[in-house]
């Protein structure tokens, strides 16, 4: 059964961006906060990135001071173009109504450029589909890595890695139903604790050997890209670990804001990674360039147990906030109609955007198990990390691009350059992840493809559903006329019919006056529409459109990255003008049962996809809110 047809289509809207809005907690809260769920990814990096990047280049298991410098200056490089002029100075600049991610940037350059819909539709699905693939490694990575900690302080604990690994994240996505609210309070203090331990532990050994501050000169990057080419290109693609997160500075714009988020990654983060990566580089290149785990290496023995339950605690809260993202992430792909309705449980009475999707997060939950059983290490697991990532970024640019040229009104000259600038880096990092396809990288494409192909799968499903049915349906006008002229037995009360077609007769209100013979005295057409802004306000919630007597149509809007709630915004209505008893109030929804067809537009197999997908989708009665007492379904067979 596909659940009832209740509108739900994204429609285009022309109104401009809204920069940082006035925010009602203070700087250093916010600033706190943003450590805690923007930084938790990028800032465990240190853990694993400079030793992967490093072992790519060392002979013998020994790196030069070469080496280790041109290592270095590609880190510092990276964070620098990729993380601070990139997202900090643009990215962060291109928020819709305050929210950013993929899908919010997306939908900003099709309001911007709408000649060009589909195809930044299209390129919109695939950095959300990239996105997943990373939610499922992220988690997997960043928790064994700090696990793996523990075979620092003693060897014994070898054994035990992947099965305390499983244990910790089997505790994280069992308590996502409670929700980030209760705990995110202490998000921001831990990992802030974290940066501050990892910037202390770095500067104590910049002393080691102070020449390591050469990296900053980027003649180092060259020299190193230059006369290492046999291996320059793989130490590229593990040089991307030390960026991985950046992304998040933009998903989670909407939580902060942008300045909290740039001070804290001013004035904060970047230092603390960049104290601790030379740190690094200062104790291997002391140590004969022999250190094989030289974050965990470098730190006194007294600490390395404190640091390692430090470390598993950042990563759990860098793993949070990814998991978190996909509920988001997943929430705007069906409020913009790319999946079919999940069911979304809000876990605060205070933030909106605090939500519990059961069905991704047990997906979640057992896609990042099997990695960690299935690679056993985060080296292995490394091999794995980055084509995602790299794809995602290099979507974030084609959008970016956009929106300077038609909504920044950028010259073309402008936009070119810097889209260049970014777009060769970008696809630089993403072709050194795509050579590792064949050590691990097939699983984030693997997971990107499929997610990709359900999104286009409904998106493509649901058009050619919607241009069927409107073939065999009645013009809504003509049908409300003849309705006038000669209307049948009139019963009391109001009969409220959804659909996704306002200009047609809904199947619900054809079914109803073919079996019972009988229309309400109030008759609304109701459509649920998801505009292409994050929220909308309560002026624009509804439209109303009396058509005669008998008939009103109504449009409520909602942002897609609110939860509709039709009672919430009938009361809306009342205030204009439509007097109704919500007691006396009945909701019609057609519920459609799909049969598959060999002539229907799409493979067969595609279809029968299709239907497998509208039947899980969620209860358009508990979706739109709807009390349950005042809804009558009708059932109807479609084949598509």
């Amino acid at each position: 059964m596909a659940n009832a047809d209740a509108g739900g289509r994204a429609e285009p809207s022309a109104q401009p961006a809204v920069q940082d809005s006035p925010r009602q907690h203070g700087l250093s809260v916010l600033m706190l906060g943003a450590l805690g769920v923007v930084f938790g990814d990028i800032g465990t990096s240190p853990i694993y990135a400079f030793r992967e990047a490093l072992h790519t280049t060392a002979e013998a298991g020994v790196a030069s001071r070469d080496d280790v410098l041109g290592v270095l200056s590609l880190i510092v490089w990276a964070l620098t173009v990729i993380v601070t002029i990139k997202y900090v100075v643009f990215v962060l600049r291109a928020d819709n109504r305050g929210e950013g991610g993929t899908l919010s940037l997306m939908a900003l350059a099709r309001s911007a450029y709408p000649r060009a819909s589909t195809a930044i539709l299209i390129t919109g699905i695939c950095g959300a589909a990239l996105f997943f693939g990373d939610a499922i490694i992220t988690p997997a990575i960043s928790v064994l890595s700090a696990v793996e900690g523990l075979k620092v302080v003693t060897p014994a604990f070898d054994p035990y890695v992947v099965p305390i690994t499983l244990v910790i994240l089997a505790v994280l996505f069992s308590v996502q139903r409670f929700g980030t609210g209760k705990v995110a309070n202490v998000f921001g203090p831990v990992t802030a604790l974290w940066f501050l331990a990892i910037g202390i532990a770095g500067l104590s050994h910049i002393a080691d050997d102070p020449t390591v501050l050469f990296a900053v000169n980027p003649y180092y990057a060259i020299v190193y890209l230059v006369t290492q080419t046999d291996v320059a290109f793989v130490t590229i693609g593990a040089v991307f670990l030390a960026v991985t997160g950046a992304e998040a500075l933009y998903v989670d714009l909407g939580h902060f804001g942008r300045r909290p988020i740039v001070l804290a990654w001013l004035a904060i983060v970047f230092p603390s990674l960049l104290l601790n990566y030379f740190g690094q580089g200062a104790f291997v290149l002391s140590h004969g360039g022999t250190p094989q785990n030289p974050f965990f290496q470098m730190l006194p023995e007294w600490s390395l147990l404190p640091m390692v339950i430090l470390a598993t605690a950042a990563t759990v809260i860098a793993s949070q906030a990814v998991i978190s993202g996909a509920y988001s992430l997943t929430r705007q792909a069906v409020q913009l109609s790319i999946l079919p309705r999940f069911e979304i449980q809000h876990t605060s009475e205070m933030q909106s955007g605090q939500i519990y999707m059961p069905r991704v997060n047990l997906l979640l939950a057992l896609g990042v198990m099997l990695l960690v059983v299935g690679f056993g290490e985060s080296s292995a697991l490394a091999s794995a990390y980055g084509i995602s990532v790299t794809g995602e970024m290099l979507v974030t640019t084609i959008l970016l691009f956009v929106v300077m040229r038609w909504r920044w009104k950028w010259t073309l000259l402008a936009a070119i350059c810097l889209v260049l600038l970014f777009g060769v880096i970008d696809t630089g990092f993403f072709l050194a992840n795509a050579v590792k396809v064949a050590d691990g990288g097939w699983v984030s494409i693997t997971v990107a493809a499929i997610t990709g192909l359900i999104m286009m799968t409904w998106v493509r499903g649901s058009r050619m559903l919607f241009e069927k049915t409107r073939k065999n349906e009645i013009p809504l006008d003509f049908l409300t006329a003849q309705l006038m002229k000669k209307p049948p037995q009139l019963v009391p009360g109001t009969a409220v019919f959804l659909t996704s077609d306002p200009a047609s007769a809904p199947t619900a209100l054809m079914h109803s006056l073919k079996h019972y013979k009988v229309l309400h005295e109030q008759n609304v057409i109701l459509s649920v529409v998801t505009a292409q802004e994050p929220t909308v306000s309560e002026a624009d919630r509804v439209k109303m459109e009396p058509i005669n007597d008998l008939f009103l149509r109504v449009t409520m809007t909602f942002g897609y990255m609110e939860q509709p709630n039709i009672p919430k915004a009938m009361a809306i209505c009342r205030k204009q003008g439509w007097k109704f008893d919500i007691m006396t109030t009945s909701f019609f929804l057609s519920r459609r049962s799909l049969k598959a067809s060999p002539n229907s537009g799409m493979p067969l197999w595609q279809d029968r996809l299709f239907i497998g997908l509208a039947r899980t989708a969620a209860d358009a009665t508990e979706y739109f809110q709807i009390p349950t007492g005042r809804v009558v379904e009708v059932g109807t067979q479609v084949t598509v």
